[in-house]
């Protein structure tokens, strides 16, 4: 290498790029290879003042420094450890997607824009599109539900949206679903092949992330591995939570603090079962032994992670849906016809399941936030950039 392209490159600043063309030869006295250096050029030059630089040793999860680190998501997503959990997103979806054809699933692509939200209509994103009232989805459920008809065994990997305001470490506006829905399964057979899956996706990434932790120096929640998951009812939950002297009411949804309350309890994911129907969208059965819960499981994992993923088993008779839609004001909604007819299709008993990729990647890597598990976060009254 000539002084000139010493120079060059020492003085090259940090994260810029740089070609080097070389000619390699062997040296006739001690047989080692030698480089020739006979291009050096800078590509594109490092002109930006912002530090620390985005590859340099500190705390890119920081919380102090967290508004600036999302408003220069753009050029810290360079950091090693954000490249680190972005390969582990990678991995797991393509841990998912060999799992999920592994065993039979179909993979349905599913419409981001709908007429019909799942949950709450305030926490809905809404859009006009040619004077029509649309929303960004929700949850693909009901498009899989059509699919299953089709293939019984179908699953998606897409985005959804929420525009509840929450803050917390596990919220975002927009999260990214696993969903899936399988013909003639119960709610304990649904929760079983989610078991399946989770364990699957940790020993995959034991297996073959080992660069990954290293980088992140994180311990994965190898808890993970041993399923079958504790199952508690939420009827016993909300007896749990009074005798332990913190007043819970039957009906109200569980927040950070219950399920925290919980997790004393167990040491791995466990499953709350039997979710009043109250809290409940329309299309999930009514427990026959019990008329004020679902047949729907939410896994609660360990540490205050909190809720990962629910299983629910699904209405297929038109009645009943049409009496659950009643009790939601969705009844006579022409938006939710198709729904409907599917129940007079020669519909059959099915179960559904839900992932939060966030939700799931903050817990299995120990991290703080569910922002720092997605390339580019929507955080609630944030502006969208970049």
């Amino acid at each position: 290498m000539g002084q000139a392209s010493f120079q060059l490159l020492k003085n090259a600043p940090t994260e810029s790029c740089i070609q080097i063309d070389c000619v390699n030869t062997k040296d006739p006295l001690t047989n080692n290879n030698v480089f020739f250096v006979q291009v050096c050029k800078i590509i594109g030059k490092w002109e930006l003042n912002i530090q620390p630089g985005p590859r340099s040793d500190f705390d890119v999860f920081s919380k102090e420094k967290s508004d600036f680190l999302l408003k220069n998501r753009h050029l810290y997503i360079r950091n090693p450890k954000v490249m680190a959990i972005l390969k582990f997103r990678h991995q797991m979806m393509g841990a998912v997607h060999h799992w999920y054809r592994k065993n039979g699933f179909i993979e349905i692509t599913a419409p981001v824009l709908t007429k019909l939200p799942l949950y709450d209509d305030r926490s809905a994103m809404p859009l006009k599109i040619d004077g029509d009232d649309v929303y960004l989805t929700q949850c693909v459920g009901f498009y899989l539900e059509s699919a299953v008809a089709a293939f019984e065994k179908v699953y998606n990997i897409g985005p959804s949206f929420r525009g509840e305001e929450s803050r917390s470490k596990r919220h975002l506006m927009e999260y990214w679903h696993i969903k899936a829905e399988v013909a003639f399964a119960n709610l304990e057979e649904g929760q079983k092949i989610i078991e399946d899956l989770v364990t699957f996706i940790v020993q995959d990434l034991v297996e073959n992330g080992q660069e990954i932790l290293k980088t992140l120096d994180a311990k994965p929640a190898l808890e993970v591995l041993q399923a079958p998951y504790p199952k508690i009812s939420y009827r016993e939950a909300v007896k749990l939570m009074n005798d332990r002297g913190h007043p819970f009411p039957f009906g109200k949804s569980l927040s950070s603090i219950e399920e925290g309350i919980l997790a004393e309890k167990f040491t791995t994911p466990f499953w709350i079962v039997g979710i009043p129907k109250s809290l409940e969208p329309f299309p999930y059965v009514i427990d026959a032994n019990d008329a004020e819960v679902t047949r729907v499981s939410d896994l609660i994992a360990p540490r205050g992670y909190g809720e990962l993923l629910g299983v629910a088993e699904k209405i297929y008779d038109a009645s009943e849906l049409r009496t659950r839609m009643d009790d939601k004001g969705k009844l006579d909604n022409p938006n939710y016809t198709w729904v409907e007819e599917l129940r007079s299709s020669g519909f059959f008993p099915h179960v559904g399941s839900g992932m939060g990729v966030e939700r799931f990647i903050r817990y299995v890597l120990g991290q703080d936030h569910v922002r720092d598990a997605i390339p580019f976060p929507r955080v609630f009254r944030r502006r969208v950039y970049p």
